[in-house]
């Protein structure tokens, strides 16, 4: 056994390439080590934003020998009756590279038959690993490449240096015409100098002498270290703390090779600004942590996080006070500019900017959404539609602010300040911030019903209209984002418990299009199939039981919190001895109905104790079941229908189902498929058969 040492160096890649390009060099070394037959151990990576690492350990020495046996054509066609090989046996030995010689007769179940065995002794990984590396070069996907002189392979930035070592002995690799060494780099700025890597062991040790934290996971708790001391040295007290956004640590971390923390300072009044805002400026544009209080109020502080150790803390401070205070500056003349308009003067401006080409503006897209909002908000906030039509007519407006325009992550935010500005009620307000959650899948969800009721006619709006004008998605596009617009209509349902038609909805936010969009029934269904597949997706990513939600979303999909109840229930019966007999039978029943849909039984077709008998059990259970499911009480529901196990197995084995009187054939039809029809009701438990 041996190891494998990779290194590419490179000039300083984006901090969101880092964490992709690793992935692929892990996926693509296993995925090719398997193709190759090449056994090995821990494959690990590490990186920087000058590095990307591969470290595999327990490497086989070789690939193990083979033996294949392959068939060709019969004796009898094989060769002819003087026993000359025929075109058939010379072109099958000629295909595999051996002589007609090498071919031997074998006794098979059909007769003779002519074989090869192929055997082929292993390769020695020496000998594999020059292409295999090259494989690996050229296996990366970056969402921007580039190429520089005279290469012809692209690359997220300019290749620097190549480290590739089999158990400490360099492989001949070249690549562009870059020799692979053992010689990596140290930091840019604090140790600029060739540093000699000699295996696996000594990795991370050699690159923290010249002050390079090569694991990504170590680095990440040093910028968190790092963020914190910065903090509790310079201000001195226990009621200041970084306010620590885990996505900007992840980014800090893939901006530095060695974290060094700096707390600086801006002027208070720039607290006036709405906390969103001055967050925004810190971390979008400089990667800036603020700074808050023991009640999570913002104080006048941020800190920053350099890529060298700093000797002049105060000179260092100074500069990173000086880039913020000019985006500040910014952001508080936008702010006071903004306020000098209301929304509500700015609304009729929204017609200069296009929703969608053959959807029209944003404008129009607004008025829509404040009648679909109204008609939610009847049946879901009804003492609060006023609002609800207030905040719809609103939510767009501040899309036209120049802080909006100049951070658009602000969007709702900085609705909800300039409307409570402008004398709005802090409902409507709330409601215009929240009726853009969630931005992003697991964010988030309105905490208010206005917001979640606008957030949903907005995205119906969206969703109906794309629909509506053949804009869908596809595997490679979704430029409006309609599959993360439907896991928030989801979402927003049912984290608020609401009975919503989905098929009505949908009609509805249609019909309000007009003449733009076709809103057939064909389109309803188009938008409801397209909610039902996120929806199984999002159940069988949770981890719910997918027989149970095919069972019930292969009858019918419409009100999500009602489809999820059923679910739920099948999910707990589903462990009963009595269910897994039923599920089986009614299995059966399906197939033997296809072609029947009455349910109209006639009692005096009924000639057979077993029928009849479950033909009574059928009336009794309907009698129990009905009440149950008209309050969605499908837990017992489900119990009750269990009943019809013992009738229905006695059914079966003692009932033709297919007499030969056409009349009773009939009414024993119409019989299975009433109790079918009263099983669909939660959903098809045949489904839920394990064969």
């Amino acid at each position: 056994m041996s190891e494998l040492l990779f290194e590419i160096g490179t000039e300083e890649l984006p901090a969101g390439f880092q964490k992709p390009a690793l992935a692929q060099l892990k996926k693509n070394f296993t995925d090719r080590a398997k193709e190759l037959n090449l056994d090995h151990g821990t494959v690990a990576t590490l990186g920087t934003p000058r590095r990307l690492a591969l470290l595999v350990e327990g490497i086989a020495d070789r690939q193990p020998d083979s033996r294949e046996e392959v068939m060709g054509p019969s004796t009898q066609a094989g060769f002819d009756a003087d026993g000359n090989p025929t075109k058939a046996a010379i072109g099958f030995a000629r295909s595999k590279g051996a002589d007609v010689s090498d071919l031997q007769v074998v006794e098979t179940d059909k007769g003779e038959y002519l074989m090869l065995v192929q055997e082929s002794k292993g390769a020695a990984t020496d000998e594999l690993l020059p292409g295999l590396l090259q494989d690996l070069m050229e296996g990366f996907s970056f969402a921007k490449s580039m190429r520089w002189g005279a290469n012809t392979s692209a690359f997220a930035r300019p290749i620097q240096w190549l480290v590739a070592l089999h158990n400490g002995n360099i492989i001949p690799f070249v690549h562009e015409g870059m020799r692979a060494s053992n010689r990596s780099w140290g930091h840019r700025f604090m140790a600029n100098e060739e540093v000699v890597v000699q295996g696996i062991a000594g990795y991370q040790k050699s690159l923290g002498k010249v002050f390079v934290q090569v694991d990504p996971e170590e680095r990440r708790k040093e910028v968190l270290f790092e963020i914190e001391r910065a903090v509790a040295e310079t201000l001195n007290t226990e009621n200041a703390q970084v306010a620590v956004d885990e996505a900007l640590v992840d980014t800090v971390c893939n901006l530095v090779e060695k974290p060094y923390g700096v707390c600086g300072s801006f002027d208070e009044r720039f607290l006036q600004l709405p906390d969103e805002a001055l967050i925004t400026s810190m971390r979008e544009h400089q990667k800036y942590f603020p700074v808050v209080d023991s009640d999570k109020k913002l104080l006048p502080n941020f800190v920053a996080v350099n890529n060298t150790e700093v000797k002049d803390v105060a000179l260092t401070r100074t500069g990173h006070e000086r880039v913020l205070r000019a985006r500040l500056e910014d952001a508080f003349f936008f702010f006071a500019s903004d306020k000098g308009k209301s929304l509500e003067n700015r609304r009729a401006d929204l017609t200069g900017i296009i929703f969608q080409a053959k959807l029209g503006t944003m404008l129009e897209k607004t008025e829509r959404v404040v009648k679909l909002a109204g008609l939610l908000a009847e049946h879901f906030v009804p003492d609060s539609v006023d609002e609800a039509c207030r905040a719809a007519h609103l939510c767009k407006t501040d899309l036209l602010t120049d802080m909006v325009g100049e951070f658009p992550s602000l969007q709702g935010n900085m609705g909800r300040a300039y409307a409570l500005h402008d004398g709005e009620s802090e409902a409507v307000a709330l409601a215009i911030e929240e009726h853009y959650l969630p931005k992003r899948a697991g964010d988030e969800l309105p905490s208010s019903a206005l917001g979640a009721v606008v957030g949903l006619a907005d995205r119906l709006d969206t969703l109906s209209g794309c629909f509506g004008i053949g804009q869908l998605p596809t595997g490679t596009a979704d430029p409006f984002g309609l599959r993360r617009i439907a896991l928030a209509i989801l979402h927003i349902v049912e984290r608020f418990e609401w009975r919503l038609s989905l098929h009505d909805v949908v009609h509805k936010a249609l019909s309000l299009y007009g003449e733009k969009v076709n809103g057939s029934s064909e389109t309803v269904e188009q938008v409801v199939g397209f909610i039902r597949g996120r929806f199984v997706n999002d159940q069988l990513a949770a981890g719910v039981d997918g027989q149970a939600v095919d069972a019930v979303t292969s009858v019918g999909f419409d009100d999500v919190n009602d489809t999820i109840r059923k679910i739920q229930a099948l999910v707990a019966i589903r462990n009963e001895d009595a269910f897994s007999v039923l599920a089986a039978s009614f299995k059966r029943i399906r197939n033997i109905i296809k072609e029947n849909s009455a349910t109209d039984v006639d009692e005096t077709l009924l000639t057979e104790k077993a029928e009849k008998e479950l033909a009574a059990v059928y009336r009794q259970v309907t009698g129990d079941v009905q009440p149950l499911l008209a309050d969605r009480d499908y837990d017992g529901a489900l119990s009750a229908m269990l009943n019809l196990k013992s009738p229905v197995d006695e059914f079966f084995d003692g009932v033709m189902v297919m007499d030969e009187d056409e009349a009773i054939r009939r009414n024993r039809l119409n019989l299975l498929t009433a109790i079918a029809t009263l099983f669909l009701r939660v959903g098809d438990i045949s489904r839920m058969h394990n064969n």
